[in-house]
């Protein structure tokens, strides 16, 4: 059974941090995409990073470029994502998502999503 848990997720003020973590199983985590997406109320899912099960080959929105950075601990099978200088603009509900296609964010499987809220 494929697993996408995600952690990490809260309320922070303008300017600060969270470390968002995925944690998987059930799949062959370096064969797939793995990745983060987002979505807000009235907007668009938007892909955020991803990265290859196997590293290093990242992608990141350029909304997330200089602020976000995903990496992967291939001994645990999780996939963490650094959010920094946060804006009220990042607020939304972060998804783990897995494929084994390249592509970003990927959609074969996904997480419950966790709640990230970034107060002006």
């Amino acid at each position: 059974e494929v697993q996408l848990v995600e952690s990490g997720g809260g309320l922070v003020q303008t300017g600060g941090s969270l470390r968002l973590s995925c944690a998987t199983s059930g799949f062959r985590f370096v064969e797939y995409v793995i990745g983060w997406f987002r979505q807000a109320p009235g907007k668009e899912r938007e892909g955020v990073a991803c990265i290859t099960g196997g590293g290093p080959i990242t992608y990141y929105s350029d909304s997330a470029k200089g602020r976000f950075t995903i990496s992967s601990d291939n001994a645990k099978n999780t996939v963490h994502l650094q959010m920094n200088s946060l804006k009220p603009e990042d607020t939304a509900i972060y998804y783990c998502a897995a494929g084994i296609e390249r592509q970003c964010p990927p959609n074969d499987y996904r997480g419950q999503g966790t709640q990230v809220t970034v107060s002006s």
